[in-house]
């Protein structure tokens, strides 16, 4: 890549607001934090989701969730299904 590529890459910043997707306690957070939070720190679960997922699955962290093979699985079935023609 030319040397405009690599000033621009080095340039590029995201912002997003999360607010509406996370419990209140976790919207002032970074990403490291929430990555670590239970998955009740996600709005709509509560900590009875947190212990049913603990126990199905093993997941215990945002993290745990968003790298689950099977909820990694299920989102590329959908992806799939929506671009069928």
């Amino acid at each position: 890549m030319g040397a405009w590529y690599q000033r621009w890459e080095n340039t590029v910043s995201v912002s997003v607001n999360l607010a509406q997707a996370l419990d209140k306690a976790y919207e002032d957070k970074s990403i490291e934090e929430i990555l670590q939070a239970p998955p009740s720190a996600l709005a709509g679960l509560t900590e009875n989701h947190d212990k049913l997922l603990r126990e199905a699955l093993g997941i215990t962290t945002i993290a745990d969730l968003g790298s689950n093979k099977y909820f990694a699985l299920a989102g590329v079935l959908v992806a799939l299904n929506d671009k069928q023609g």
